[in-house]
């Protein structure tokens, strides 16, 4: 009896290593500038929150409990509209540990400030692939696939095309919904866009500088510094070009707004020919921040 036990106990955990999520999402909820609010409505979104996000398969990928992707997912609720609707933003993270080192490099830092969504608490989350369900669920789909895409995207040269695609196909279903942000001519800054940006064949050098800069590049620093360095300083060409073609594009600005304090301790270090160069294409790139990149070449 027990040796039978042992092996069904066995199996029910190969099973779970086999069929393990994706992700290990941080999800917090919070609502500073509403009162008189009972608060089990966000401590409950909280927990539907992340559960939807965790404990659900997004793909047919088989992740090891340890390899599950970090990321973290702030909403802030700013506006009660009615007892179940809700206007707020989403500050969303997600983070890529490097190779040999206890450090994780941040991928995506930003904040969607178009999120309007319904929610009674302790409703259960449907989700359907084939179809757009609510704002809620259909954004937090979006992002997880997202996420995905640009994890895939650090580790294999376009890995994460069939993620932005089933992001672009949430977009297609919610052109009909009532809420902001799925929309083109919501802004040139929201969901629409970014899938866009991140499918766009004129701007897929932002794409090789994802997988290079952090499989080519940071992958490399902590055995063989220089040569990761010298990679590093050779990706920031491909996003010279997109911004040649296109300045100031929404995920060119994600991805600099991400790296730019990680670029500055890298290129920190470097020879005086590497800090220059560096600092002429970034520069040209991210003007508006042109004094940050000071600190490169004042070390």
């Amino acid at each position: 009896m027990k040796q039978r036990l042992l092996l069904i106990i066995i199996i029910t955990l190969s099973i779970i290593r086999l069929q393990a999520q994706e992700f290990n999402c941080d999800i917090r909820v919070t609502a500073p500038s509403i009162e008189g609010t009972d608060r089990r409505v966000f401590e409950a979104l909280q927990t539907s929150l992340y559960e939807f996000m965790n404990n659900r398969k997004w793909s047919n990928v088989n992740i090891k409990n340890q390899e599950r992707i970090e990321c973290s997912i702030l909403l802030t609720v700013k506006e009660r509209i009615s007892s179940d609707e809700f206007k707020g933003s989403l500050n969303l993270i997600l983070r890529r540990p490097v190779f040999n080192a206890s450090y994780n490099t941040i991928l995506l830092n930003y904040v969607d400030e178009n999120f309007q969504f319904r929610y009674i608490e302790s409703q259960t989350l449907d989700y359907n692939e084939n179809s757009f369900s609510t704002n809620l669920t259909s954004t937090l789909a979006y992002y997880a696939y997202i996420f995905l895409g640009l994890d895939f995207d650090s580790y294999s040269l376009f890995g994460g095309d069939p993620f932005y695609r089933a992001a672009e196909a949430i977009v297609n279903s919610a052109q009909n919904a009532n809420e902001k942000g799925w929309k083109a001519f919501d802004g040139n800054r929201n969901r629409y866009w970014l899938v866009e940006n991140l499918q766009n064949a004129t701007y897929r050098p932002i794409r090789q500088f994802l997988y290079e800069y952090h499989r080519l590049g940071l992958d490399l620093m902590s055995e063989k510094p220089d040569e990761g360095r010298a990679k590093i300083g050779e990706t920031l060409a491909y996003l010279n070009t997109v911004n040649s073609s296109r300045p100031g594009l929404f995920m060119l600005q994600l991805i600099i707004d991400a790296k730019r304090d990680e670029i500055i301790n890298v290129f920190s270090k470097g020879s005086a020919q590497e800090k220059t160069k560096a600092v002429n294409i970034l520069r040209e790139i991210d003007p508006a921040n042109s004094s940050s990149y000071e600190k490169i070449l004042s070390k």
